[in-house]
């Protein structure tokens, strides 16, 4: 299978490669990010494992992106993102919006993962929630293991100081958040208002979800009133009848228009018309484009209007405090990539550092039996424990400065491939690999 693949190298060594292959909202449109969703994916998880060459598996997968992150000795690239296509059955042209990093670029590209630094929406704190549940559910069913979980832990701490130490998700720039904020600021006591949502797509479901999570009860009308009762039962809301709702105007206080509707559902002569004799104020957001409010309604006496331009001025001011906190937490992931370099180079000793102490304790264990039969007869329990702690002891003290030496000559950077194979050699550690 031929694909136009784009990838980065670097120099970054670990025990494992850490490899990454995505397709994201920066180069996929949402249609082309559907197609490569897994629906099963337990099966997933198995297939690359199994069939793509990997030992470690984690699978990402949010409304934004779809992220494969595996370790291997030496991953194939082609392997891993042929099995993707396998899997869901995609074609040649499909597989050029798969990026595919590996080693260092691709322990970077978690860590600003993490840190939400690759959002759509700088900062933003749902991803490392669901970054988290990833690594969880692939760790719990034994997808992953040490050489991802090292990678995981990190990041996710990682994510969580940037977010303390700077201020890149403060701030809201959600259109819904600050909409709702702005309502609550506006009136008093958001809760024992009559709120009315007008609209029954994905922007009236964020502003639902977000009345929702403040508590505050609201009724929803659509154009047809079999969406309304959908969209009440799925997101929130209780159900209005259109035509009965735009009858309710001299009752609510605040109305939200979330509609893509092609004339004006609020017009100037009915809500004129509701605020005759109305002793109370009321505030409209229109959050349509185009606009579903005629802009003339702010011209009546008790009338708050608040189109899209005012809240997207907000948002953006917010966003660009937001991106002044990008560079330092760059700065916060750039330090960290040293300890995690020198976290993932320790591993790399590990499985010989165990081996030799493995070889060395059979070997004390064998002499201490033989020592320990000659002693039988002239020795109490006291003294065999005695001697057993003897033979512990010698072994650690004969063993800790070498190994120690070697951990720091693989974390310290040299990357000393003749020390570990001679290391490896003299312990017979290779010959127990093949065993």
């Amino acid at each position: 299978m031929t694909a136009a693949i784009k990838t980065h190298d670097s120099h970054f060594s670990p025990p494992v490669q850490i490899i990454n292959a995505r397709v994201t909202y920066k180069n996929s449109p949402i249609h082309l990010l559907e197609k490569f969703a897994f629906k099963d994916v337990d099966a997933a998880h198995r297939a690359f494992i199994e069939n793509a060459g990997v030992d470690e598996c984690v699978i990402l997968q949010t409304c934004n992106r779809v992220e494969v992150f595996a370790s291997a000795k030496s991953p194939d690239r082609a392997k891993i993102v042929g099995q993707w296509a396998a899997t869901l059955s995609l074609g040649g042209e499909d597989l050029e919006s798969v990026q595919v990093d590996a080693g260092k670029d691709a322990v970077v590209h978690l860590l600003k993962l993490t840190s939400g630094l690759d959002s759509l929406v700088v900062g933003e704190d749902q991803i490392i929630g669901q970054v988290r549940r990833a690594f969880e559910y692939s760790k719990s069913n034994r997808y992953a293991s040490a050489n991802l979980g090292v990678v995981f832990d990190r990041a996710l701490k990682v994510g969580s100081r940037v977010r303390n130490a700077t201020g890149i998700n403060k701030g809201n720039v959600s259109i819904a958040s600050i909409a709702v904020n702005l309502a609550d600021e506006y009136v008093d006591d958001l809760k024992a208002k009559k709120v009315m949502l007008i609209g029954s797509g994905e922007a009236a479901s964020l502003v639902a979800k977000v009345l929702k999570k403040r508590g505050v009860d609201f009724m929803i009308t659509s154009r047809t009133y079999d969406r309304a009762r959908s969209f009440s039962e799925t997101v929130a809301g209780t159900p209005v009848p259109f035509d009965t709702a735009l009858g309710m105007f001299h009752k609510v206080d605040l109305i939200f228009v979330a509609s893509t509707a092609p004339y004006f559902l609020i017009p100037y002569d009915r809500m004129e018309a509701a605020m005759k004799g109305r002793k109370g104020a009321i505030m409209i957001f229109d959050l349509s484009t185009p606009r579903t409010v005629d802009e003339r309604v702010a011209s009546i006496h008790g009338v708050k209007l608040v189109n899209m331009d005012q809240i997207k001025e907000l948002v953006e001011k917010n966003m660009r405090s937001r991106m002044k906190e990008v560079q330092s937490a760059e700065k916060i992931i750039d330090s960290e990539m040293g300890a995690m370099e020198g976290m993932m180079k320790r591993l790399k000793g590990e499985p010989v550092i165990v081996s030799v102490f493995k070889s060395v304790d059979a070997i004390r264990e064998r002499e201490l039996k033989k020592a320990l039969s000659k002693l039988a007869k002239n020795s109490t329990p006291e003294q065999a424990r005695i001697v057993e702690q003897l033979s512990y002891a010698i072994v650690e003290g004969i063993l800790a400065t070498p190994m120690n030496y070697l951990r720091k000559e693989i974390e310290g950077g040299s990357e000393n491939e003749e020390l570990m194979k001679t290391v490896a050699k003299m312990f017979r550690y290779e010959d127990e690999k093949r065993q």
